[in-house]
């Protein structure tokens, strides 16, 4: 991503930025950065214009021009990785009258400029990182089984599906070649899409991971087929392959992968292993220190009250809230704990930690010490408070009987008075 321009206020932090995106990933960050029905995005789109002339005859054509939407809807496609948004016109036209509905396509190469009420720190700090030139895919995986195969590219922020390999793989029978000409045509396959969507001077590791022997049974003849057919790019990073243990060869097999210590050291140096080993410590903690794990907001919070958090997890999806207050909370909950010595990690929602964490509401901490359960102090307070209600209650209940039976007293009192009187 290049940021082009920015103008932004350091008054009430209004204003807008220019942004081209250079790869794909930078849609998804796009995607990220805005937040309907507030912002409002400009740039150059096709519109079909109807003219209708003098005569009567109508004529269409589509014509090339700039227009700036106030965004209402926008769709995100994680596969094809393509970008809409739609709402109404807010500026003058020639083509277009105002209010008038239009839908942008967002596309790589494209210059577009998104204009807010208020940049908050999470939003710069989302253009920060798009603009890193040192952020590219960091790990490639592929998951199979005998017949399919997914190839996955896995950077800091997303996980692409770049290809998807099915065979149809015969039964093994006796005197018939079939099954293994099925799998030599099953491995070349998955060959071609290692050379053609994996580039060895980025990607640091590539998981290769399968049930039982599938795994090596395919890097063998890959070795194999670069020795024979001088594929150097292969030959030369064979030590880039890891082997692993997987259950299938869909894509959610890498949370299985993600989850191996052992997998998870030789990617030590990877952001994507950074989150993977916090949210990993987390799960244990909840089982062999639960008063140091706490998840949901509200809990989350009374931690960071009592400057107890030392990490901070939460899911990019918690700040795309449509609700600005929702958005407004968590993102001073970051801030705060950034204030506090606390680090935080934001995962993606399309990485298979992400969807562990937004599982467990989409936030949780690791504490610095352990807190008792917020739960039952809550319980005792409240507890407490009845008891006090009810303490109060009965004191002013005997005061009243006292003053019932000193009432009576005058009564009796008065009555033989007056008997006496003769009355």
């Amino acid at each position: 991503m290049k940021l082009l321009k920015k103008n932004i206020s350091a008054k009430d932090g209004s204003g807008s930025v220019n942004l081209r995106p250079d790869t794909p990933e930078d849609l998804w960050h796009a995607y990220n950065l805005l937040q309907p029905p507030t912002d409002t995005v400009r740039c150059t789109t096709l519109r079909k214009v109807i003219n209708t002339s003098s005569t009567g005859s109508v004529t269409s054509n589509k014509v090339r021009t700039s227009l700036t939407i106030r965004v209402e809807k926008v769709d995100f496609d994680p596969d094809s990785l393509t970008l809409r948004l739609s709402g109404p016109n807010v500026e003058e036209s020639k083509f277009v009258k105002m209010g008038a509905y239009h839908t942008l396509t967002l596309e790589v190469g494209k210059t577009f400029s998104i204009e807010k009420e208020c940049w908050d720190q999470i939003f710069l700090d989302r253009i920060e990182e798009a603009c890193q030139p040192e952020r590219n895919a960091e790990i490639a995986a592929i998951v199979m089984q005998t017949g399919l195969a997914h190839l996955c590219l896995i950077t800091g922020s997303i996980t692409v599906t770049k290809a998807k390999i099915e065979t149809n793989i015969p039964k093994k029978r006796t005197g018939s070649s079939n099954h293994s000409k099925a799998i030599i045509k099953f491995y070349e396959a998955i060959y071609q899409a290692v050379l053609r969507h994996i580039d060895f001077k980025k990607i640091k590791c590539v998981l290769c991971a399968s049930p039982g022997y599938v795994k090596d049974d395919f890097f063998k003849y890959m070795l194999e087929q670069a020795v024979r057919r001088d594929d150097r790019a292969l030959s030369e990073n064979k030590r880039k392959f890891v082997l692993c243990k997987a259950s299938s060869g869909h894509k959610h097999a890498l949370e299985e992968v993600f989850n191996d210590a052992s997998i998870m050291v030789q990617m030590n140096d990877t952001r994507l292993a950074k989150e993977v080993e916090t949210l990993n410590r987390f799960m244990r903690m909840i089982d062999t220190s639960p008063d140091r794990a706490y998840y949901g907001y509200n809990h989350v919070q009374k931690a960071n009250e009592e400057l107890a958090v030392e990490c901070l997890l939460v899911t990019d999806e918690l700040f795309r809230s449509c609700e600005i207050q929702t958005r407004k909370k968590y993102v001073q909950l970051v801030e705060s704990v950034r204030e506090n010595g606390g680090k935080v990690y934001i995962f993606s929602s399309l990485h298979i930690s992400g969807v562990q964490l937004n599982q467990l509401s989409g936030v949780a901490a690791i504490l610095r010490y352990p807190l008792p359960d917020l739960d039952q102090l809550e319980l005792d307070a409240a507890a407490f408070d009845n008891e006090g209600y009810a303490s109060s209650s009965g004191s002013s209940s005997d005061s009243s009987n006292s003053d019932d039976e000193n009432s009576n007293d005058e009564d009796v009192r008065v009555r033989e008075d007056m008997m006496d009187m003769g009355l």
